[in-house]
């Protein structure tokens, strides 16, 4: 072999070792880019008024990492959850969402069997969530020049919405999503792919992605409503303000509550459809963040009964 077919020869190997690298999953991640900057810009855009909605009780079903020194109330899965569905749902735009604190005060309240209690927490939809699916594997594949090293983790996750008013779950689904990512060398040259401990963020985003919109649409499918906190001469004042998108001028319909009646099959309480007795128009919106906001009402049809308010209930009237 002359000099030129050594060096013609040590071009084709470099050239082979640019092409071995590490291959993430592209497809994935654009996806992840164009999903988010659909959220963003629903979060411009919407100007409508906005659900309060607490998670708690987020956990991890899996056996993954739970050796002798684990640690339920730090749980890292957990933590994942419930960081990528806070900013999923807040990217949208459409709710606020309460710290865990009120969250742990709501799933106490649970077990009251008085529905009625929920409401002075402050939220109206509950979200209780868990990892049930969660592993990681790795792949290889050798050929005589080559050889190729995938990493894979699989997770599902489940999810259920809770009507706080009525404690009923609203909405329950699993969904499931991978993300890999993928290393080759040729010859001994390429890239070296260790372990990527980014890939249980990707996957567990992936799964909670399929069930984001379904959250948002049950939530934003059942009206808006508000309550009485005060009526006398001075002032008759309802929950919620400027933060929940609540405006001077706007004009809500009241709503006396239906009677509740037992459910002979399950055993639970159903409140029967409310009738429309009158409405409310804003005067002005007080208060200076979600959990102190409060609005000032005129009642310009109808009547309420003043000694009787947690019998209403102020909706949008759509």
């Amino acid at each position: 072999m002359n000099r030129i077919q050594y060096i013609l020869c040590g071009f084709f190997l470099l050239m082979l070792a640019g092409c071995a690298s590490v291959q993430p999953d592209v497809k994935a991640d654009r996806s992840a880019l164009n999903q988010e900057k659909t959220q963003n810009a629903g979060k411009e855009n919407y100007q409508g008024l906005k659900r309060k909605v607490a998670i708690a009780r987020f956990s991890n079903e899996t056996e993954y990492a739970k050796g002798a020194f684990y640690d339920k109330e730090n749980d890292p899965l957990e933590k994942q959850a419930v960081d990528i569905l806070s900013t999923k749902l807040a990217a949208s735009g459409k709710f606020i969402l309460l710290e865990r604190a009120d969250a742990d005060k709501i799933t106490a309240e649970m077990n009251f069997d008085d529905k009625e209690k929920f409401q002075k927490v402050g939220a109206d939809y509950l979200i209780i969530g868990s990892i049930t699916e969660y592993g990681r594997k790795n792949i290889g594949e050798n050929n005589v020049f080559s050889r190729t090293k995938k990493q894979i983790v699989q997770a599902g996750v489940s999810l259920r919405l809770v009507d706080v008013s009525t404690g009923q779950i609203i909405y329950s689904e699993e969904g499931k999503g991978e993300a890999e990512t993928e290393a080759s060398t040729i010859l001994g040259f390429g890239g070296q792919a260790g372990f990527d401990a980014t890939l249980s963020d990707k996957a567990i985003s992936a799964a909670i992605s399929k069930l984001v919109e379904n959250v948002i649409n049950n939530c934003m499918d059942r009206p808006w409503k508000s309550y009485f906190l005060s009526y006398d001469s001075d002032a008759v004042v309802i929950s919620g303000g400027k933060t929940q998108g609540i405006k001077a001028g706007d004009v809500y319909a009241v709503y006396a509550k239906g009677r509740k009646v037992k459910n002979p099959q399950t055993g639970m309480l159903i409140e029967l459809p409310g009738k429309k007795t009158g409405t409310v128009k804003v005067l002005t919106t007080e208060g200076t963040t979600a959990a102190d906001e409060y609005s000032l009402v005129q009642v310009t049809e109808g009547t309420v009964d003043s000694k009787n308010l947690d019998q209403y209930e102020i909706r949008e009237d759509k």
